[in-house]
């Protein structure tokens, strides 16, 4: 391989992707996700006949794998079927080298793959690069604020 490309994760990628999540996390300010992910990642991706989840990856030439996008079918009831992009993150040292685009149409060919007409997703509204990036890709934001309440 001579060009960075973007593929679908593998299962013996999934450390890799945990490291990378728990750097996305850092990033935003949020808790590290809990121990375990890449089993639970397996789970959603690997071992079960409808997985729920799709995971990308951004591949360096050289193998290194330097971010990962991860999206989900899902229902609104106004506007109907969507895939949800739930994270896309690329490590620092790997910015700028325009796998952002690349991981964005990755997630856009799911989208169509699956019969899917629209992508949501939300980023920190402090995130000035991620919101400039969006915005060159010709996405609109939605004002909303996202909740969340523990179950269990």
């Amino acid at each position: 391989m001579t060009a960075p490309r973007v593929r679908h994760a593998r299962p013996e990628d999934l450390p890799r992707v945990a490291e990378l999540a728990a750097e996305h996390a850092a990033y935003e300010k949020a808790a590290p996700p809990s121990p375990g992910l890449p089993d639970r990642l397996d789970a959603l991706l690997f071992t079960t006949p409808t997985p729920r989840l799709r995971c990308l990856v951004a591949e360096l030439p050289d193998g290194t794998l330097a971010g990962y996008a991860t999206c989900a079918p899902e229902i609104s009831t106004w506007e109907g079927e969507y895939l949800h992009m739930d994270c896309l993150y690329l490590s620092a040292a790997h910015r700028g080298l325009g796998l952002g685009p690349l991981l964005m149409t990755a997630v856009e060919s799911e989208a169509r793959t699956l019969g899917l007409k629209e992508i949501q997703w939300q980023t920190p509204s402090w995130n000035e690069g991620a919101i400039r990036f969006y915005a060159r890709l010709g996405a609109e934001p939605k004002e909303k604020l996202r909740y969340t309440l523990r179950v269990g």
